[in-house]
């Protein structure tokens, strides 16, 4: 059986499945495979069979859009991958893949799965430092963003392939320039299901973030699991609201709709403003809808009555629990039912209220096709109805990562005593239905965002007026938790409000936007008698604010902030 039947065979599961999760969990079985390359074994054979169909679909704040059918992706991308070859992009070069949501993101992604290369994408949110940390820790060989961000890279070192998408840029090589010139792609040998093809960052417990090892297989094919959640259909229009750079925008906005041959659908907004988005999808016929809680609360802000998307059949969340009012706001407007799904980076969607499936008020779901999902006891070590969520390792999903690169001790650790750990809580009831707790550690989530508390505290006590610092969540009712940061004074310095301003603007200007303080207090920092900091305290304390503590400064209660 050639890597394309495989592969469809267990797509073609799922999607008979598709309303039967007892059949789907009982009859599924990740596909085995010697060689794999989405790209090549998979896209291209798409775009053969249906190549007028949309593959992207983007449509713009200005109104303009871009519309790519699947054997016109299939041809740039395959262009794309002999123009990077040209320039030195080599099978394994890891290319840093800073872009937003505009065609050239995937283009590069499918030349480079196609090439050989290995991506480490990156949100445009970052700034020279993050990217200078992401060139060197990543051994980045090549770097592709947009020319109107290649002033980031000014101060960042190393010897690396320039290339701007847009404008000339001096020193830049201009993207796709005389790529008409370039036969199309040919690979010399089939790429290997372990070979590395992604490489993500993501904020841990320490001050540098983690880096996600996926390969050929773990990610195209372990998307199998979001596909089959998400419910997508062959011709489907879907929309993921997510921005790029992160792993959940190659969950729904690269593999899932593809696998499934949809079109990946994207809105793009200078701002995000819920009415224009609903009218959008509307006109555009979105049939599949995954946005993050913090999107599903604003757009109830809105008349959904008068906001009705006649095409919508799906609709669901992910990134943290969905308040059980939006849900309910949300089947009284539209009668479709927001299906939650739980997943990470190290995996694709692992948990979920699959399409058809009972849904219980509160519930991820259970585990999906494919993962083997343990509550295990962090004192005991054994598994039971509460626990950490865990997956089995003796029947390890395709879609679990390899490990965290360069780290053999966090892996292990990730890895140990036969599970993988994940570092969430949950719940199990008796039907199988798990329900997420919170985290294990202190890392938080703001809009949909892990924060990783040590990394924020880091910049912080680098303001000359900053003794200690510890970041915690606070509650916040449209983002569900906001960074703050209680303050231990440096001698000299009052907890005034000038003094608060001070610090806020430090971390405005040394933090990216999503890890951005948003509230400071200034306090003595409880400690364990080993002289740690017990942020447990300042984590319950902040659950406990009824209002608006005294003493607490607010970014919005500077205007200077917003110049």
């Amino acid at each position: 059986m050639s890597p394309t039947e495989a592969f469809r065979a267990a797509r073609d599961v799922l999607l008979t499945s598709r309303d039967d999760y007892e059949a789907a969990v009982r009859a599924f079985r990740w596909p085995q495979l010697e060689t794999f390359n989405f790209g090549l074994d998979w896209f291209d054979v798409l775009a053969r069979e249906q190549p007028e169909s949309l593959a992207l679909w983007i449509v713009d704040a200005d109104g303009t859009e871009d519309g790519i059918t699947y054997a016109g992706l299939s041809a740039r991308s395959a262009q794309l991958a002999a123009w990077l070859q040209h320039h030195g992009v080599d099978r394994g070069d890891r290319v840093l893949m800073v872009l937003g949501n505009v065609a050239p993101l995937w283009e590069v992604m499918l030349a480079a799965i196609k090439l050989g290369a290995v991506v480490i994408p990156a949100t445009t949110l970052l700034g020279p430092r993050d990217l200078a940390d992401r060139v060197a820790r990543g051994d980045v060989r090549h770097v592709v963003t947009a020319s109107a961000d290649t002033a980031k890279f000014t101060d960042v070192a190393g010897d690396w392939t320039r290339i701007a998408v847009g404008d000339p840029v001096e020193g830049w090589l201009r993207y796709g320039d005389s790529a008409e010139w370039l036969e199309s792609f040919t690979p010399e040998v089939p790429t290997k299901p372990d070979e590395t093809l992604l490489l993500y960052f993501t904020s841990g417990t320490t001050a540098r973030p983690k880096l996600v090892e996926h390969t050929h297989t773990s990610y195209p094919v372990g998307h199998l699991s979001t596909a089959y959640w998400i419910g997508l259909r062959p011709g489907d229009v879907h929309l993921n609201v997510s921005s790029s750079g992160w792993a959940k925008h190659a969950w729904s906005n690269v593999f899932a709709p593809w696998i499934a041959g949809a079109t990946a659908f994207v809105a793009n907004q200078a701002r995000f403003a819920a009415g224009d988005l609903l009218d959008t999808m509307a006109r555009c016929g979105v049939t599949t809808f995954c946005a993050p809680p913090t999107v599903w609360r604003m757009l109830v802000q809105e008349d959904l009555r008068a906001h009705r998307v006649p095409t919508l059949r799906e609709v669901v969340a992910a990134g943290e629990p969905l308040n059980p009012e939006v849900i309910e706001q949300v089947r009284a407007a539209w009668g479709l039912t927001v299906r939650d799904g739980y997943g990470q980076t190290e995996t694709t969607a692992a948990i979920g209220n699959p399409p058809g499936a009972p849904l219980k008020p509160g519930s991820m779901g259970r585990p999906l096709p494919g993962y083997a999902v343990a509550l295990v006891d962090p004192i005991t070590g054994t598994p039971g109805d509460e626990g950490e969520i865990c997956l089995d390792l003796s029947q390890r999903p395709v879609s679990l990562m390899v490990g965290y690169r360069d780290d053999e001790e966090l892996t292990a650790s990730a890895m140990r005593d036969g599970y993988y750990h994940t570092g969430d809580v949950a719940s199990r009831d008796a039907e199988g239905y798990i329900t997420y707790v919170g985290r294990a550690d202190d890392v938080f989530k703001a809009s949909d965002y892990r924060i990783s508390p040590f990394e924020l505290e880091s910049v912080l006590i680098e303001h000359p007026a900053v003794a200690e610092a510890a970041v915690v969540p606070a509650p916040d009712p449209l983002r569900l938790a906001v960074p703050k940061a209680y303050v231990a004074l440096a001698a000299g310095y009052e907890p005034t409000s000038e003094t608060a301003l001070a610090i806020l603007a430090y971390a405005r200007e040394h933090l990216a936007p999503y890890k951005r303080v948003r509230r400071v207090e200034f306090a003595e920092l409880p400690k364990t008698i080993s002289g740690k900091i017990r942020r447990v305290e300042l984590r319950s304390a902040e659950q406990a604010h009824e209002s608006r503590p005294a003493g607490e400064f607010r970014d919005e209660d500077f205007p200077e902030l917003k110049a």
